[in-house]
């Protein structure tokens, strides 16, 4: 035996020859101590420790990597069984894996560390990988020594005639001692011969086993196909074939055996007798099925967990798709679960857990009703074949019944509250993904609503949410791969109608939905942060803008401002001033030409230490506009210590002057915000003028400046010149 390559984590090694790890080494000598009294081997046992060593590494390293493979557990169980540990040491194997590599070898303390359940996980699929291993390298070492038995039975028969005595006592000598149960039958299927170990399996004498009939073992859980290849053999037209066969004893307990049945024909190439030699799998199954049960249930409330979930999920979707069946599915979280790890720690926590599990498992505990936890505070309950949508829905009521009353934990009463994510429809065109991703979907939609409810999906909303996740997560992609391009919107003086400037408003060249208004992205730049690289970019590139139109000459002897929007985020960011300044001192922009529009509901909530940025622009020289002016709730009083330059009045205040003759009321609204700004020796800016009344009435106002599609729409830079 050869030691693997080095595994991916060099936890346990730092470089090919070097000496394993102290850990490592208490784990291979616990292993070696428990498992070579089973060993047929003549090592001793500090020469089998340096056997196990490098499967011990590889056991390690596959628990700590990265990207977990359980591949290594069937290569060291394969090994094992070269290493001549026989069936009965594979129950130790197991043992020490299970409480010795985790402790021993799991990766050192960090942020790549996995979480102890995964570690656990992981384990438990290398214990199922090494038993799966070891069983495939047994299976294959008794069939080559069945077939060695097989050719000795056949040899003793074929050469009776010749030397039937000797060929008697080496066959007896074979069959009797052999650790296989083994069995002789007629071409009718009558039994004529059967050895110890096949008697000891079925706990019978062998008179008992002899006298039954091959087909009266018979069982309607064997697979058809078992009995097809029998029929085949006794016909003559195959030789052999192996199966997995389950056998009812006397005392009521079931046998599992790896049957191998094979064909004795005579000198002439006849059928003559039916050769069975059965090897006891029984503890190898249980085991199996024990490993089995634990890769498929949470270790902390027993239910079902993810794996065996959807597992379970795509078995009713693969029925979909052959008729009418439909699925139910109901995800549930708790509201304000982390709050209860953070105060009251994970134990608590954990117990809450527990409890919440206790209660929903007594609401889907009906026929094709399954609930299982897919994460921490996260449960689903599966459906399968509803009679309607009600049926789902009143699951989720009585979940949310089941939560209502406190749960005592610890001493403590804690209220329970969850959200539900409701699916129910055809199960046909699904996958299993988009099922929990709509489950998921709408679940926090419920969550967003308040809590405490449940909500049922809904196509549209679904594709709202998913458009959001896909721009979300394409945001900085987007940046990098230059999407973004900006349009402007001409700021026009109203006295004489010349062009004061443009604002810029960024847009979205989207490879799929087209192109796309800040509406759709800035909230998403916004809750990402990604609005501040963004914001940066914007600013560099208009004001790069505005160097070139003032090197071409528009404008004439004023050279254009050009306004750009400064989020919240961007409000609070501490390099907000240094990098403006950097980026006017770096093109040559006099700070003047520049405005940044703050809305009015940042820019007066905003505390003295939060509106200093702006102050320090202020005096640099750079515009202040207070944006979206009387949408917020600031008090007038409160203008003049704002470090505005400019108001930019909304254009829900306009929209009265639009008719002709214009609103009275509004026409006073605006008169008395324009004269209270003037007297704040602050110029006003109006949105949205659309229509020549408006222009002259805002005019005659004393408006200083306005924007809007009765002047121009957004667009292109080039365009800026004919725009006025």
């Amino acid at each position: 035996m050869t030691s693997s390559p080095p595994g991916p984590t060099g936890h346990h090694r730092t470089g090919t020859g070097q000496e394993p790890s102290a850990g490592l080494r208490r784990f291979t000598a616990l292993w070696a101590r428990a498992v070579h009294p089973r060993a047929l081997t003549s090592l001793p046992v500090p020469e089998f420790e340096a056997v196990l060593l490098p499967l011990a590494r590889r056991l390690a390293d596959a628990l700590g990597a990265a990207r977990f493979d359980p591949a290594p557990g069937r290569a060291v169980g394969a090994a094992l069984v070269g290493a001549r540990c026989p069936a009965d040491a594979l129950p130790s194997v197991l043992d020490v894996i299970d409480s010795g590599l985790v402790a021993h070898c799991g990766p050192p303390q960090g942020p790549d560390r996995p979480a102890p359940d995964e570690l656990r996980a992981r384990c438990t699929r290398l214990q199922h990988a090494v038993s799966a291993g070891f069983a495939r390298a047994l299976q294959e070492r008794t069939r080559t020594e069945q077939e060695a038995v097989s050719r000795a039975a056949l040899a003793a028969r074929t050469e009776m005639t010749d030397a039937l005595h000797e060929s008697e006592a080496r066959f007896r000598a074979v069959f009797k001692g052999a650790a296989l149960g083994i069995g002789i039958a007629d071409m009718d299927g009558t039994i004529i011969d059967v050895n110890d170990a096949l008697g000891q399996m079925f706990g019978s004498t062998e008179e008992q086993v002899r006298s039954r009939n091959v087909l009266e073992w018979a069982s309607p859980d064997d697979r058809p196909e078992a009995w097809r290849m029998l029929e085949e053999l006794m016909r003559g037209t195959r030789d052999h074939y192996q199966v997995e066969k389950s056998y009812h004893r006397s005392d009521g307990t079931m046998l599992w055996t790896n049957l191998t049945v094979s064909l004795l024909r005579d000198p002439a190439g006849g059928p003559r007798y039916l050769l069975a030699m059965m090897e006891d799998v029984t503890e190898r199954r249980l085991l199996t099925l024990r490993l089995r049960y634990q890769a498929t249930h949470d270790a902390l409330t027993d239910l079902p967990n993810r794996s065996l979930f959807f597992e379970r999920l795509e078995q009713a979707l693969d029925r979909g798709g052959q008729g009418t069946a439909r699925i139910g599915l109901c995800y549930l979280d708790l509201d304000g679960f982390k709050a209860v790890n953070d105060s009251l720690g994970h134990a608590v926590g954990d117990q809450l857990l527990i409890a919440v599990a206790e209660r929903l498992q007594r609401c889907a505990s009906g026929p094709g009703q399954l609930l299982a936890r897919i994460g921490g505070d996260e449960f689903v309950a599966l459906v399968i074949d509803p009679p309607d949508r009600r049926a789902v829905t009143d699951l989720a009521e009585r979940a949310l019944d089941a939560l209502s009353s406190p749960v005592e934990v610890g001493g403590r009463e804690l209220l329970v509250r969850a959200s539900i994510g409701v699916v129910e429809g055809p199960a046909r065109h699904l996958t299993s993904a988009e099922v929990l991703r709509s489950a998921d979907i709408t679940m926090y939609r419920a969550k967003a609503e308040g809590g405490n409810r449940y909500a049922v999906a809904d196509p549209d909303s679904d594709a709202r949410a998913i458009s959001r996740h896909h721009l979300t997560h394409h945001l900085p992609a987007a940046l990098k791969g230059c999407e973004f391009f900006i349009e402007y919107q001409p700021l026009v003086r109203m006295g004489d109608g010349s062009l004061e400037g443009a604002e810029a408003l960024v847009r979205w060249s989207h490879p799929r939905h087209g192109v796309l208004g800040p509406d759709r992205f800035i909230p998403l730049a916004e809750h990402t942060g990604l609005i501040v690289p963004l914001g940066q970019w914007v600013l560099k590139e208009a004001v790069r803008q505005a160097c070139q139109w003032q090197v071409r000459g528009i404008g004439g002897t004023r050279p254009l401002k050009v306004n750009v929007n400064l989020s919240p985020r961007q409000l609070h960011h501490p390099d907000l001033v240094d990098d403006t300044v950097a980026v006017l001192e770096e093109s040559g922009l006099d700070p003047s030409a520049l405005c940044l529009e703050v809305t009015e509901t940042a820019m007066v909530s905003a505390d003295e230490s939060e509106l200093r940025p702006l102050r320090e622009l202020a005096e640099y020289g750079v515009g202040i506009a207070l944006d979206d002016f009387g949408t917020g709730y600031s008090n007038l009083a409160n203008l003049r210590r704002l470090p505005a330059s400019t108001l930019k009045l909304d254009r829900s205040f306009t929209q009265g002057l639009q008719r002709d003759p214009a609103d009275p009321v509004d026409l006073k609204i605006v008169e008395g915000i324009v004269s209270l700004a003037h007297t704040l020796q602050l110029s006003v800016t109006v949105e949205g003028v659309e229509t020549s009344v408006q222009a002259e009435q805002l005019r005659d106002l004393g408006c200083d400046s306005a924007q809007g599609w009765y002047y121009a729409r957004p667009g292109p830079p080039e365009r800026l010149p004919e725009a006025v």
